[in-house]
């Protein structure tokens, strides 16, 4: 972990920290995708710990930037995320993903706290409550799972 992220994460409970990639068509990232994850973290729900933006071309071709390494309107888009650049995304991170872009695309990999988690988690150890369990579900799984209840719903 780099010494920036060490130095602010130091002393502070963290919550959970997800990974999610957002690809959509063209080779520039203008940011305007992003508008509902910087609401999100003015409204102190997440904290991006790290960003990188990475693009393929139409012929296969990979480039990936840092959110320091972006210049004009993407800069200036991505500015409000208030992101730390941890260097946590690795370069096997960004090969991996880039694997699955498809040609003539750009994504933005982002590393982020659930900060919202923070405070609850607070409360449970002060009750002196402890976390048994805690996954993840797949949205493939929830929407198959919704499906199969309204399918019985209706054969009944």
């Amino acid at each position: 972990m780099s010494e920036t992220v060490s130095r602010q994460l130091e002393g502070e409970p963290t919550g959970p920290v997800d990974f999610l990639v957002l690809e959509f068509p063209g080779d520039k990232f203008d940011g305007s995708i992003m508008r509902n994850i910087t609401d999100l973290v003015a409204a102190g729900i997440i904290r991006i710990i790290d960003l990188v933006v990475v693009t393929k071309s139409k012929y296969g071709s990979v480039a990936s930037m840092e959110m320091q390494e972006l210049s004009g309107e993407a800069n200036d888009a991505l500015a409000p995320l208030q992101a730390v650049i941890s260097e946590m995304i690795t370069r096997d991170d960004i090969n991996g993903i880039a694997d699955k872009l498809a040609n003539g695309t750009t994504a933005a990999m982002l590393l982020f706290e659930n900060t919202w988690a923070v405070k609850t988690q607070q409360a449970m150890l002060a009750a002196n409550g402890r976390v048994i369990a805690f996954e993840r579900i797949p949205h493939e799984v929830v929407v198959g799972a919704l499906e199969d209840i309204s399918a019985m719903r209706l054969a009944a």
